[in-house]
């Protein structure tokens, strides 16, 4: 009787699956409307999460190789982490004013 459950559960796992539609083209997440009138797709917002961890952990590992204590260490890991944001976010801001956005 289990194996039975069993197989029925496999098999619906793998027909289900395949019976869900998607969409062929799925619409572009991030559109904006620029001053040419003209709507452009590669306008993205960006949070610098990713820039505030690579600057963190550059920060930390700049600190411990200059050898400083705990309050050192924290403060290199405060300071990329900030500079790494602010670099993240002046990228993005950069690259859509080149997109027209």
């Amino acid at each position: 009787m289990l194996k039975k459950i069993l197989m029925s559960a496999t098999l619906a796992a793998l027909v289900v699956p395949a019976a869900v539609t998607t969409p062929a083209v799925a619409a572009p997440a991030h559109t904006y409307r620029g001053a040419d009138g003209r709507y452009h797709y590669r306008c993205k917002h960006s949070s610098g999460t990713t820039g505030a961890l690579i600057g963190a952990g550059g920060g930390g590992l700049g600190a411990a190789a200059l050898g400083a204590g705990p309050v050192g260490l924290a403060a290199g890991v405060i300071g990329g982490g900030l500079l790494g944001r602010h670099i993240d976010k002046r990228q993005r801001a950069a690259k859509n004013r080149r997109h027209g956005c």
